[in-house]
């Protein structure tokens, strides 16, 4: 189970974007893309087969997962995060996420 997520909050604790906080636009592997954090420039060619225009673009650059954390909404600080197992309402044990200083659970 993966800890970070697509849509999660996350607040950047090392790297250049330190203390930026955003959501989860995409998860590659290890790597996560913040919306609007560690924007880098691009300079494309034209593809008139896919109707893109050339020019310099700006998009999300990625950050290792070890350099975000989940943005605890309560506290509005960053928080580790654990994985638990739970019984559902129908007896059978799943895994959810858990803030490991507040014990909150994220997936319920």
């Amino acid at each position: 189970m993966k800890r970070i997520r697509k849509g999660d909050q996350v607040v950047v604790i090392a790297g250049s974007a330190k203390g930026q906080k955003g959501e989860v636009i995409r998860v590659d592997g290890e790597n996560v893309f913040v919306q609007g954090i560690k924007l880098v420039k691009r300079h494309t060619k034209p593809n008139p087969q896919a109707n893109q225009p050339g020019g310099i673009i700006e998009r999300e650059a990625p950050i290792h997962q070890s350099n975000v954390q989940m943005l605890n909404s309560a506290t509005g600080k960053g928080e580790r995060i654990s994985i638990k197992t739970k019984t559902n309402s129908e007896g059978k044990q799943v895994r959810v996420r858990a803030f490991r200083k507040s014990g909150e659970m994220i997936d319920v």
